[in-house]
């Protein structure tokens, strides 16, 4: 790089650091501002300006390292791309005008530092591109498996007894997890009867009705009784008009009620003890 470009960002690291936040809270939106405190905004920006200027002295393995680390920071603090690969250019902008105002060097020369600049940062802007969409894809992905993981848990509320509370829409994806989860769970915890709450799935559809029957036959296979709760008037009456059967799946419409029934078939009761309800086997 032009060596007057590299003594210019030597000695005003300090003032290209100013210019640059505040000409880039001028370009944040809110999803920027909102999210992280000014302290915050002025130490990562500052953290940016840095690992732009250690591009001068450090080896490839070394920048790519400190690229990577800055990368994951500024997904976690939800900074946009298009905010990250603007402040190169802003960075850019602010080291030219400077040394145009500056007139470290004549008019002639001006487009050789333009140029000089330009070459020096779009690789970085394609390497900060490359690693923070990995970055990205790696923390959406590990946040889509908890999500998965939290939306079909099944629940043992007593010996033999198990209720897996089902919240939002079902599509294939879901159903194939609410499977798995419910087969493994059936076995991990020995149970003998399995409460399926749709009392929080907003619809219910061919689709929906066909993985559940599934999800109940499944059950049944491994040894177990499958019990559906929270059949809604509308969600009953769609299940009429679709023709489906549901002649294998014991239904009730509250949770206390399945429950009943469940303990029921596993030979408990509850009874009253010093004032409170206990189960008990019968």
């Amino acid at each position: 790089m032009n060596r007057v470009i590299i003594h210019y960002i030597q000695e005003q690291k300090e003032h290209i650091l100013k210019q640059w936040v505040e000409k880039m809270k001028e370009k944040s939106d809110d999803r920027v501002l909102r999210v992280v405190s000014n302290h915050v905004f002025v130490g990562t920006s500052r953290e940016f300006v840095e690992m732009v200027i250690s591009n001068l002295n450090e080896t490839n393995d070394e920048y790519s390292e400190r690229l990577h680390d800055f990368a994951e920071k500024v997904v976690k603090l939800g900074w946009p791309l298009s905010f990250v690969t603007e402040g190169i250019r802003v960075f850019s902008s602010i080291v030219f005008e400077g040394i145009k105002a500056d007139r470290l060097v004549s008019e002639e020369d001006e487009m050789k530092v333009f140029y000089g600049l330009d070459k020096w940062t779009t690789p970085m802007t394609n390497e900060i591109v490359h690693i923070y969409s990995t970055t990205w894809e790696r923390t959406v992905s590990l946040q889509k498996i908890a999500l998965q993981e939290l939306s079909a848990p099944l629940i043992p509320v007593f010996d033999g007894i198990s209720v897996m509370p089902l919240i939002g829409a079902i599509d294939t994806e879901r159903a194939k997890q609410i499977m798995e989860n419910l087969l493994n769970g059936v076995v991990k915890h020995r149970s003998e009867v399995v409460l399926i709450d749709i009392t929080g799935v907003p619809v219910v559809d061919t689709m929906v009705a066909h993985h559940i029957i599934q999800a109940a036959e499944a059950v049944r296979l491994v040894g177990a009784k499958c019990m559906l709760v929270g059949i809604r008037p509308e969600i009953a009456q769609t299940i009429v008009n679709l023709g489906i059967s549901l002649n294998q799946i014991t239904t009730k419409n509250t949770l206390k009620k399945r429950m009943e029934a469940a303990l029921e078939q596993t030979n408990k009761k509850i009874v009253q003890v010093g004032g409170k309800s206990e189960d008990s086997n019968s």
